[in-house]
């Protein structure tokens, strides 16, 4: 079943694309009108939607690097004990 979730998801990869930059569009929107930025404690914190820019920048980051950290070396070939 979760095959078939991603690969629902890989098919339509433009569309998802667009569809997770809306939603942080929204988060974004939502957190400038409806939160209050009265008890801040730092400056950053007082930038509108900036905790969703930062999550979807960590998220980004880690998936970049693990993929990378991946094909630098421990991903290998199926048939790797066969030699």
């Amino acid at each position: 079943m979760i095959v078939r979730f991603i690969d629902f998801f890989r098919d339509r990869l433009g569309t998802t694309i667009r569809a997770c930059l809306a939603l942080l569009a929204l988060l974004v929107l939502w957190d400038a009108l409806f939160v209050s930025k009265e008890h801040a404690h730092t400056f950053m914190e007082r930038i509108p939607g900036f905790w969703a820019v930062f999550g979807f920048v960590a998220c980004v980051l880690i998936i970049v690097v693990s993929k990378w950290y991946g094909h630098l070396g421990i991903m290998t070939r199926e048939d790797y004990y066969d030699d």
